[in-house]
């Protein structure tokens, strides 16, 4: 069995400026915690094959997918197909979110206009 904590997890910047800290990462998928304190967004961006899936714990803020925005907040869950534009911009408490990504994320699938 493989078993992580998130105490002993390095948090890291991705490319798109949010704070992550991976749980798990196999060549199939990944699964890692994103942070975006208050105000904070990242930046616009696609991913060429990864097909990802937010699930909101904490917070909430504005989502926008291909255009369209709507407002997000704990207990959502966001599908973004591959290669649909998306932007998270954290609303007045922040925003703390699990995201998973099959295939796992790569800095290398990660386009910005």
């Amino acid at each position: 069995m493989q078993r992580v904590n998130r105490e002993h997890l390095e948090p890291f910047t991705t490319k798109d400026g949010s704070t992550i800290r991976e749980y798990l990462h196999t060549p199939v998928q990944s699964l890692a915690e994103a942070t975006l304190m208050p105000g904070q967004g990242t930046q616009r961006h696609y991913h060429r094959v990864a097909e990802e899936i937010y699930l909101i714990v904490d917070g909430g803020g504005s989502m926008e997918l291909d255009g369209k925005t709507a407002a997000v907040r704990e207990d959502d869950a966001i599908l973004i197909p591959p290669g649909a534009w998306h932007e998270l911009v954290a609303g007045p408490d922040g925003v703390r979110l699990l995201c998973c990504c099959v295939p796992a994320y790569s800095h290398d699938d990660t386009y910005f206009e």
